[in-house]
């Protein structure tokens, strides 16, 4: 084995350095507090710059959150001590290291002691640990050691230095006397003026001062590491400048930006305070966005049932509730809104919605090394039963589709029209196996063919009083998010088309006047069928190589339908269902009276004429129509009832 040798070891930093400062940095001494996500990545890159030592700080443990980012996070150091795993990693660097650890983390006995020897002081705690923060830089201003904070933002970090000789870490960011979430506030307010990475956080509700909780990602806290660490070098061999708080910087790697700040008075900086003002409000928009969280689940049951229960069905209706037998038998019991939903013809659409969640089912118990055996059991087409058996299995290989079914959900905005590749349709199709058939409406031409039908099949769904009653129940005013309903940020309008449809959608009255006398189909028409049917990369229809007979057959397509869904969330493509052409034209091509309007058949029977235009002898064997493509992830959508209202 090679003996470690210093010089050698460190011989290609050289050039960049001189021998002289390599040896300065090999009597240096560094202070870090917190070993975890910038903490680790701050300890190794400065121990690969060859700086000889270090006090350490760090009481915590490794856990399974810690692995997006956090260098010393792997299977083999769950439950470890962060102090530990990360010292023996440095010493992997230069066994020569002279290391004192302090496990019990920092406190007002230790803390003069932990800065004692130390040539410069570098912040790896914890974003919401503002106690020791306080402490510990007032602790560096009374030693006159220079002190490095650099925040993980997004995909980029913001650097401020505070030296002996400039502005306090207090007069900067003012702490004194303020709650924990105004102290969360006025660090990221005054770390990142510049806010480069809001531009592109894409579900802000993650973000949780109360809980202290927000998103992270490795590429900021390895960029913390590396802009820390070259001003780390500037004031340990005294050459480059230094700029010192109320200067800072801010690099966003996405954004490919670097924005220089300078915030004189810090926190009483009339511009600093009205981005904290903006701040404050933002972040209570946030808070009264963010989705309700469902308790961890608890067993093997539990966790299966949490997974399932995220399957799709028509306006979040979730026809199906759960009955826990033992730990090795569910029950599923199904049920139809046919009585009162002029969609859920015969039932059908809660049968497509029962499949998708029996996929799920199967998809969520392989992933938990479970095989779903799902038997139904004999009663009445309206309350379907079914039973499912669990075996644990070893060899079961899960699902990768599995990793997708909370992601998945209805995008009703406009789309790229990129077209799909050749291997997107191909997993796609392979999705829905042999006894299914994929046609692709691709091209301006058949997109059109498909948006005119459903623009025409809007004005019939707006002007039925059935669907109004519908409409009205399922929609919830004012949120991002619903748990048993549509939110209105998901439906698609834009925000004065939608405050205007709340208005008209207060009675019946209202909205056959507008009707009638003011267009009032017009506008919705546009912004939920026409435009976004045009802009998507396909539309497509799911056949079946046979007719549908009954129950079962519906149960299976809803099977395959989740899949197909599934597959397209794993391929980063977003999905609407345009399922109410192939509703009314049944209707017309069965005879069935749904609506006491005088206009329902007529219309309903032209959309049959439509539809079978389109598709030919393939319309009876449609069972699902929708349209695809690349877009941003749907800002709002629906979420799932607690688990154990879910529960008989």
């Amino acid at each position: 084995m090679t003996p470690f040798d210093y010089d050698t070891a460190f011989s290609r930093n050289i050039g960049w350095l001189t021998q002289e400062e390599q040896a300065r940095l090999r009597g240096s001494r560094v202070a870090i507090a917190g070993l975890g996500g910038v903490g680790g990545y701050h300890l190794l890159t400065l121990a690969r710059l060859g700086v000889g030592g270090f006090r350490l700080a760090d009481p915590d443990r490794f856990d399974l959150a810690n692995f997006n980012r956090q260098t010393g996070a792997t299977l083999a150091t769950l439950g470890r001590a962060k102090l530990e795993v990360m010292t023996r990693a440095a010493r992997e660097i230069n066994p020569g290291l002279l290391l004192t650890g302090f496990p019990e983390g920092l406190t007002t006995e230790n803390v003069d002691a932990f800065l004692e020897g130390v040539d410069v002081y570098v912040d790896g705690l914890d974003f919401f640990a503002f106690e020791a923060r306080d402490m510990v830089f007032a602790a560096c201003r009374r030693h006159g050691i220079p002190a490095v904070t650099a925040a993980p933002l997004g995909m980029g970090a913001a650097l401020l230095v505070f030296t002996p000789e400039g502005m306090s870490f207090e007069e900067y960011f003012r702490f004194a006397g303020q709650p924990e979430d105004e102290k969360a506030l006025r660090f990221l307010v005054g770390l990142a003026p510049a806010a480069l990475q809001r531009a592109y956080l894409m579900d802000p509700t993650r973000v949780d001062l109360a809980a202290q909780r927000g998103p992270s990602t490795v590429m900021a806290c390895e960029l913390c590491a590396a802009i820390a660490a070259t001003e780390v070098l500037k004031i340990l061999l005294k050459r480059g400048p230094v700029r010192a708080a109320p200067w800072g910087y801010q690099f966003d790697a996405y954004q490919q930006r670097l924005v220089h700040t300078y915030r004189p008075w810090g926190m009483r900086n009339p511009l600093q305070r009205l981005t904290l003002a903006v701040a404050r409000r933002k972040l209570a928009a946030y808070v009264a966005q963010r989705p309700p969280e469902a308790p961890p689940p608890q067993d093997i049951m539990e966790q299966l049932i949490e997974l399932a229960r995220w399957a799709p069905s028509g306006d979040n209706t979730q026809p199906w509730r759960f009955q826990v037998i033992d730990a090795r038998h569910l029950v599923v019991h199904g049920f139809d809104t046919r009585d009162h939903c002029v969609y859920d013809l015969d039932g059908h659409a809660s049968q497509l919605a029962l499949g998708a969640l029996l996929e799920t089912l199967v998809l969520a118990a392989g992933h938990l090394k479970l095989r779903a055996n799902i038997e139904r059991r004999q009663g009445p087409d309206t309350h379907p039963t079914f039973d499912v058996a669990l075996e644990p299995d070893a060899a079961i290989i899960p699902d990768p589709l599995a990793g997708f079914i909370r992601i998945r959900s209805v995008n009703r905005r406009p789309y790229s029209t990129r077209p799909l590749t050749t291997r997107e349709k191909a997993e796609l199709e392979a999705a829905v196996g042999p006894e299914w058939e994929v046609r692709w409406f691709e091209g301006w031409a058949a997109r059109w063919r498909v948006a005119w039908l459903a623009f025409r099949n809007a004005h019939l769904r707006l002007t039925l009083p059935e669907a109004y009653a519908v409409h009205r129940d399922i929609i919830e005013w004012n949120a991002r998010y619903s748990t048993d309903r549509v939110p209105d940020q998901a439906i698609g309008l834009d925000p004065l088309t939608l405050r205007l449809t709340r208005w008209v959608m207060t009675s019946w009255k209202r909205v056959r006047f507008f009707n009638r006398w003011l267009a009032g189909t017009l506008v919705p028409r546009l912004e939920l069928d026409l435009l976004p049917g045009l802009a998507c990369a396909a539309h497509f229809a799911l056949i079946a190589k046979r007719a549908p007979q009954g129950v079962d057959d519906y149960i299976a397509a809803g099977r395959t339908v989740q899949r197909f869904w599934l597959a397209a969330t794993r391929l980063g493509l977003q999905l609407q269902p345009e399922m109410t052409p192939v509703i009314f034209s049944r209707y017309a091509r069965e005879g069935r009276a749904f609506s006491a309007a005088p206009h329902a058949t007529r219309e309903a029977q032209a959309i049959r004429d439509a539809f079978d235009r389109l598709m030919g002898s393939a319309a009876p064997r449609t069972l699902f129509l929708g349209r695809v493509g690349h877009a941003p992830v749907a800002f709002a959508r629906s979420v799932r009832r607690p688990p154990k209202s879910l529960l008989t």
